[in-house]
């Protein structure tokens, strides 16, 4: 473990100013002299929460930054973090003093500090899928909360400090610390491949919360890690001298595993603490596939190796393309040393690629996720830039990198309570309201941002607490459905609003319905009739759906009545119109009509049907049998005054018949409306015949005439124009 920082903070300060500033230029050595000063002016003997000397914290955290080779900026925010809790105005006097870059680094901690009751919230509830699901939440909103990465790595640092700190605290006190470092700062560490902060956190954590099972697996090992380092750098000094002689050009890495990990592999493995191998590991990486396996042979030249210790992973990729050598042998002092060897393209595939080795270690099933996700190529991102620090930080190019990495597609809201929501970036506290419950939704009437009223429209940002009022009754606005006013943002939340006013108008409908079917039962004085029989004879499953094709005027008053009279909804032709029992050819028309052979059929412009709509022929005087829709209102103030002219039809089974329907749609008026209308027509290859548009108050009401070969693509087209920005409804005439 790192030493522990807990002197007194006089003592401190110059003492460690040479380690904190290690590797910087002298100006910015004097800086953060400094900067120690007004530190240790502004601390003097204050505490924090934890019992921890602010001013020991601060130094604590800067040699962390130090070690990681961060910039000056971030070494002096690390000793000034605590600047807005103990100043007034600290921020500006910070940035007075010591430019705006670390007065934005410091503001910027105090900012994720502010989430402290939300991430302890998160470590006291019990593990499960709703735990990880909100600890991944929680990590990806701290990434997002922040302008400039690095306050993320000052963080990492800060809580390293703080579990080395409590190494002599109470269990009651730093549990809490330890479990809320699983969940959300060591993964964190780990995906940003900040190593030498990501074995701390996770020992630490593991020896406060399985402090039995830690002193175990630590009594196991039989040394400590800086002889493990020290075994592993002659280790390496070894193979790198033989890999010269063979003339392989090759970087060799080495790493002792520590103790939380190898707890990991013997839980997550079943293994027993003699088969874990790679308690000591190197990695060798060369320029070229034939390098591998001449390193390879190196190896095992040079060690014995282990049986069944090797994986071929070059010519057995992984599922998720991992590709690399792994062997492990018996090497110096007869200690097990694991080697696994790759080359420098493999190295940045499983690092940075959908190999990356956090991905697949946290799944817990060793595969990475078959679907690429956006957050995933930005964490693979932020580690480049990382990796590639070592190379710039003297000219800062990589801090400008940083900067540009910012995590917002995403915006991450609290509730109330503390729970964290991802919304889609531009979302508003109706989204919000959607987010939580359908209900809730409905009924908002008003929000709360961070304790003040705020519009329905506002664009929520990250790290804001929303509180939704609302009220018992009502629904959504209109306003809400246009896309100018700016109320909605997700799809989830459009799509309610707008099945809300589609129920609304299936409600009235229906109600409508009712009252013309209850008109009809008491005209004809049946009103104890059972209403769903009468839904049956006519062909509806149930007396809802009668009571909404009335409304519809699907189903007219002498359809009621006759059914009610216990006959057929729809009057037979009468014997004159049926001269025998055969059947129009059906390769003509496309239309069966009972009793007449030949006989010339329309499809009649008034309700334009289409198969498979229930039909109908009419007799008509010199153009034949006019076919219409059972429902259609012409059909049935012809069949009242001439019921002897209707007569039986059905479809044939011709299969390139074209049918003209025409659907209506309303819509906010936009520019650009029709055109996209159009563009979805154009998908579905629906011939346009007819287009009739005109607007009103800012509505836009159009009408088109259309050619299909069936009504199930005409209701696939419908589903897909609903889905037109602006558009409110669109349905068949």
């Amino acid at each position: 473990m790192a030493t522990e920082v807990q002197a007194k903070p006089a003592e401190l300060a110059e003492p460690m100013l040479e380690s904190i500033a290690a590797g910087l230029p002298g100006a910015d050595v004097a800086r953060l002299r400094r900067a120690c000063e007004f530190a240790r002016s502004m601390y003097t003997d204050k505490l924090l929460g934890t019992g921890e000397p602010a001013m020991a914290h601060a130094l604590g955290v800067a040699s962390s930054l130090a070690t990681l080779r961060l910039d000056a900026e971030s070494r002096v925010a690390a000793i000034l973090f605590a600047a807005p809790q103990y100043l007034a105005d600290g921020e500006d006097k910070i940035a007075a003093e010591f430019g705006p870059a670390v007065a934005g680094l410091v503001a910027g901690i105090a900012k994720l500090n502010r989430l402290r009751a939300v991430t302890r919230t998160l470590a006291e509830q019990k593990s499960g899928d709703a735990h990880s699901s909100q600890a991944e939440v929680l990590r990806k909103m701290l990434l997002a909360m922040v302008e400039d990465i690095r306050v993320v790595l000052l963080r990492l640092a800060s809580r390293t400090q703080t579990l080395r700190f409590m190494s002599r605290s109470s269990d009651e006190l730093r549990r809490p610390y330890a479990q809320e470092t699983l969940d959300i700062y060591a993964p964190l560490a780990n995906r940003l491949g900040i190593w030498q902060l990501k074995w701390e956190l996770e020992d630490y954590a593991f020896r406060y919360l399985e402090p039995e099972v830690y002193k175990k697996i630590a009594s196991m090992l039989d040394e400590k890690r800086f002889e493990r380092e020290s075994y592993i750098a002659g280790s390496v000094d070894a193979l790198e001298k033989e890999l010269r002689v063979t003339g392989v050009r090759a970087e060799v890495l080495g790493r002792p595993k520590h103790i939380y990990s190898i707890y990991s592999k013997m839980r997550g493995k079943s293994l027993d603490f003699s088969e874990i191998y790679d308690v000591r590991a190197m990695r060798v990486l060369v320029d070229s596939l034939k390098d591998c396996y001449t390193a390879l042979g190196v190896v095992h030249n040079l060690w014995a190796p282990i049986p069944k210790e090797f994986d071929d992973y070059i010519s057995r990729p992984k599922g998720n393309d991992y590709r690399s050598l792994h062997t492990a042998v018996v090497g110096p002092d007869g200690r097990a040393l694991e080697v696994q060897i790759r080359t420098h393209d493999m190295h940045r595939h499983a690092e940075l690629g959908v190999a990356a080795h956090w991905r697949y270690k946290e799944s817990g099933s060793g595969k990475a996720a078959a679907k690429a996700d956006p957050f995933d190529e930005k964490i693979a991102w932020l580690r480049q830039v990382l990796a590639w620090r070592d190379d710039v930080v003297e000219s800062g190019n990589w801090v400008e990198q940083f900067k540009q990495s910012v995590l917002d597609d995403t915006v991450y809201v609290l509730t109330p309570q503390g729970r964290v929501l991802d919304l889609p970036q531009g979302s508003t506290p109706v989204d919000f309201a959607y987010h939580l419950h359908t209900d809730l939704g409905h009924h908002c009437r008003g929000a709360k941002v961070d304790g003040v009223m705020v519009p329905l429209n506002t664009k929520l940002v990250n790290g804001q607490r929303v509180e939704i009022i609302s009220v018992k009754t009502g629904g959504p606005s209109r306003d809400w459905m246009n896309p100018a006013l700016g109320y909605l943002q997700s799809s989830r939340a459009r799509n309610k609003v707008r099945q809300w006013f589609n129920t609304q108008a299936l409600a009235a409908t229906t109600a409508q319905g009712r009252a013309v079917v209850e008109r009809e039962l008491q005209r004809g004085g049946m009103t104890s009739a059972n209403l769903d029989h009468l839904a049956q004879q006519l062909g509806f499953a149930k007396s809802e759906n009668l009571f909404a094709a009335t409304g519809r005027e699907e189903v007219g008053a002498k359809q009621l009545q006759t059914a009610l009279r216990g006959t057929t909804p729809t009057a037979q032709p009468p014997a004159s119109l049926l001269p025998g029992k055969s059947r129009a050819d059906a390769k003509d028309g496309g239309i069966l009509v009972v009793g007449m052979d030949k006989l010339l059929t329309q499809l009649a412009k008034c309700c334009r049907p289409a198969p498979p709509d229930s039909i109908a022929g009419f007799v008509t005087r010199g153009r034949g049998v006019s076919i219409h829709r059972r429902n259609c209102r012409d059909l049935q103030r012809l069949a009242e005054l001439q019921p002897e002219r209707m007569i039986e039809a059905n479809w044939g089974e011709r299969k390139d018949w074209v049918f003209s329907v025409d659907i209506v749609v309303q819509a906010h008026d936009r520019q650009g409306l029709l055109r996209d209308i159009s563009e979805v027509l154009s998908r579905e290859k629906i011939n346009v015949t007819g287009v009739n548009t005109q607007s009103k108050q800012h509505l836009a009401y159009m009408s088109f005439t259309v050619e299909i070969s069936d009504l199930e693509q005409l209701q696939r087209t419908l589903a897909q124009v609903r889905e037109v920005k602006g558009v409110l409804t669109a349905s068949r005439r």
